[in-house]
């Protein structure tokens, strides 16, 4: 009888996933931005203000935000877990990389919410 054992983490369909549909909420936001700077009778703070300001805009950039905070922690991880090989030095750094994501997460809903 042959055991097969199975090892590894497999991530390697699900990180492709995220990666891709990451990617396309980014490039979605990408258009809505250029078309919506493109509709602006001005490019100056005030207008500006006024798109971010509009309850959509906030909601857009949001997802916006995770997406990248996302798509971020998936690359950043499969590095580490290609190139650091001590276990301790691994986790200790992906500690440091998801504490200065939820860093970013809070920043830019701060950012977000005060305009």
């Amino acid at each position: 009888m042959v055991r097969r054992e199975v090892v590894g983490a497999h991530y390697g369909l699900r990180d492709w996933l995220a990666q891709r549909a990451t990617a396309v909420v980014m490039a979605v936001y990408t258009l809505l931005l250029l078309g919506a700077i493109a509709f602006m009778p001005r490019v100056d703070f005030v207008s500006w203000r006024a798109l971010f300001a509009a309850p959509w805009m906030k909601m857009a950039t949001l997802i916006f935000v995770v997406s990248v905070l996302l798509h971020a922690w998936v690359g950043v991880r499969n590095i580490l877990m290609d190139y650091i090989k001590p276990n301790g030095l691994r986790l200790a750094l992906y500690v440091v990389v998801l504490m200065v994501l939820v860093v970013y997460a809070g920043w830019a809903a701060q950012i977000l919410w005060s305009v």
